[in-house]
């Protein structure tokens, strides 16, 4: 979504305008304040973030990552469910589902690179013939020697090997992973002179979208981290930063931490009534809705938080209405959840009690889903949209994360990660107490 500076509402007008012109404060705040750094500038805003947050330490290595006797459980699960559902195969191109299986990461070319999981649970790779002596080492460092790898020339194409290797194993009944690219799909199609194989999207949902205790543990920690990244972060918060300032903070925080492959999305006043933001250019002063929605990785499985709250002042009165309307939302919605309910008549929950409120008519100013699955990719099976028609079941991970937006003022969202338990749910971190601020 874009955030549009031209709008012609004359009061958003003058905020942008007063906010744009508002001077960097001393300190820290100038420190960050718009512009290319110099690699001399960039050495010293590090080094002063290290000694401002130096309370923050490394939880990296509380948690081992997944083993590879972790992913030979896994392939012979999915060989379980292939066999279940009828089918000999699953082809795979490198996406979460291949680091799941075997913790290999690949690029995407032209070129295809896959991995097919069997019915009994064996697997090979089909691979360029140029690139077997990498794969192979790839494979050995992450998974030790794993599978047969089937190479296949420029000249040649890889349908044709791929094929005649499912005959040899007599497994010609095959299904994709859902995200793989389609000119595979249909190449495949081709050389089997049949129709396309079909997405086996509820199949990976079965597989990956229930998270046993190692992963649980994981992704506990991991949220509990991003959670002491953004308290930490808040605390150094000054008036005329903007969210890019912000945001470097709050990734700085994460490194600290241990997190890897952080993000963040820091939105100010206005800027925030667009629920993926857009002008981060904002500068923050006293009475702003900031809204900050980051993450990151642990062994390869994600955070996700959102906490909103007014900077340095106490909240007016329509502030704090938003603010507790989305957090009892966000509060009636994890009570309603436990195994046996339909996914998306939680969605439902959060909704109707907006509703009832006045503050959204459908998708109005609640514009988005409740929430989406989580674990190794920041969005996955399963989606608490009120479409969804599957059914929680115990293991799950999922954001709860209400929001209302009123464009041209600000926007409150709160998220936070929860699991399905054997009886209800249970949620990672501390809740967000107030408007106030973000613990």
């Amino acid at each position: 979504m874009s955030f549009d500076q031209s709008c012609p509402d004359p009061s958003r007008r003058a905020f942008l305008s007063t906010s744009a012109g508002m001077a960097a404060t001393a300190g820290l705040a100038s420190s960050l304040a718009l512009g290319a750094c110099s690699t001399t500038e960039d050495l010293e805003h590090e080094a002063r973030l290290d000694e401002q947050l130096a309370d923050l330490k490394n939880h990296r290595d509380e948690l081992l990552p997944i083993s590879r006797e972790e992913h030979l459980a896994r392939r012979l699960r999915l060989g379980e469910l292939l066999a279940q559902t009828g089918y000999d195969a699953m082809l795979i191109e490198p996406c979460a589902t291949m680091r799941y299986l075997t913790g290999v990461t690949w690029g995407h070319s032209e070129r295809l690179f896959g991995l097919v999981v069997l019915a009994d649970g064996s697997h090979f790779w089909i691979c360029p013939a140029f690139e077997e002596q990498k794969a192979r080492l790839r494979i050995e460092a992450e998974d030790g020697p794993s599978g047969e790898i089937v190479t296949w020339d420029e000249h040649e194409y890889p349908f044709a090997p791929l094929v005649s290797e499912l005959e040899q194993r007599r497994a010609l009944r095959i299904c994709v992973e859902p995200s793989i690219r389609y000119v595979f799909v249909a190449g495949l199609a081709d050389a089997l002179d049949q129709p396309p194989p079909p997405s086996a999207r509820a199949l990976i949902t079965e597989l990956r979208g229930r998270k046993d205790e190692h992963e649980l543990a994981l992704m506990r920690r991991a949220n509990e981290l991003t959670l002491e990244a953004l308290g930490a972060s808040s605390e150094l918060i000054r008036p005329g930063m903007t969210g890019r300032d912000i945001g470097k903070i709050v990734k700085h925080a994460h490194t600290r931490l241990g997190l890897t492959s952080h993000w963040d999305l820091s939105l100010i006043g206005p800027a925030a009534a667009y629920p993926h933001g857009e002008n981060r250019d904002i500068q923050i002063a006293r009475g702003d809705v900031i809204l900050i929605d980051t993450g990151g990785d642990l062994h390869g499985y994600k955070s996700d938080n959102t906490r909103s709250w007014v900077f340095d002042a106490s909240p007016t009165e329509r502030q704090s209405k938003v603010w507790h309307a989305v957090h009892d939302a966000q509060r009636a919605a994890f009570e309603a959840i436990r195994p046996g309910v339909r996914s998306g008549d939680i969605d439902l929950v959060a909704r109707r009690y907006l509703e009832a409120l006045g503050l959204t008519d459908g998708y109005s100013t609640f514009s988005h889903r409740l929430g989406h699955g989580i674990g190794m990719e920041g969005h996955e099976d399963p989606y608490f949209d009120s479409g969804s028609e599957v059914v929680l079941a115990e293991g799950m991970t999922l954001s709860d994360e209400p929001g209302i937006y009123l464009y041209g003022e600000f926007g409150v969202r709160i998220e936070d990660i929860i699991a399905v338990t054997t009886d209800g749910a249970e949620h990672f971190g501390d809740w967000q107490r107030g408007p106030e601020g973000p613990h």
